[in-house]
């Protein structure tokens, strides 16, 4: 059992950067892969960025890559996102998810916990 709750949304404007929390709880944080997902107003749930167990591996979603980093503590039970340069579009409750497989990490359901989420505004 993992529990997640994320930290560190609020409102920024456009350009700006911002820098997402996530803490875990649970001895068994080391073996999950993470990822962070967001929901904009009106949107479905999409993926943003995952990272394999051990922080060696990444991948991101095309509309933030380049912009977004994902990062993990394992000895803190902590993920964390980057964004930089961000803009209205990146406007959505932010989501950090734990699950055991990397490969369709894009796919909602392939994630066994979900935090409660955290809002990220971007003014213009």
């Amino acid at each position: 059992q993992v529990q997640l709750i994320e930290s560190g949304g609020g409102l920024v404007q456009s350009g700006n950067s911002l820098r997402l929390s996530c803490a875990a709880s649970g001895r068994t944080f080391i073996s999950y892969n993470m990822a962070w997902f967001r929901r904009g107003p009106g949107k479905e749930r999409q993926f943003v960025a995952v990272i394999n167990s051990n922080g060696g591996r990444t991948d991101y979603a095309d509309s933030v890559k380049g912009r977004f980093t994902i990062s993990r503590d394992n000895a803190k039970n902590a993920v964390y996102l980057q964004m930089y340069s961000l803009k209205p579009e990146d406007t959505a409750v932010y989501y950090c998810a734990a699950g055991r497989f990397f490969s369709g990490a894009t796919l909602r359901n392939n994630w066994d916990y979900w935090g409660q989420g955290t809002q990220v505004t971007v003014s213009s």
